[in-house]
């Protein structure tokens, strides 16, 4: 685990380190640390959408409403 407690201080430093590889490369430590921060970040937002998903219903034109289902990986 890093040492960004939040969200919004790992997105700043993934984009710190975005910025400094445009400008001229980032050393292997630096390449590590973006792996493991892109990697936690994409983690957090899977879950926080599926929390979304979990929590989303349809409403019918007669009112009703149905929870969402995960599509069929047949189709």
């Amino acid at each position: 685990m890093s040492k960004y407690k939040t969200q919004e201080e790992r997105l700043v430093r993934i984009n710190e380190l975005a910025q400094k590889e445009r400008e001229g490369g980032l050393t292997p430590e630096e390449t590590a640390e973006r792996a493991e921060l892109r990697e936690e970040y994409r983690l957090a937002f899977r879950a926080s959408f599926r929390g979304i998903l979990d929590n989303t219903y349809v409403q019918k034109p007669d009112g009703s409403r149905t929870k969402l289902k995960p599509k069929d990986p047949a189709q």
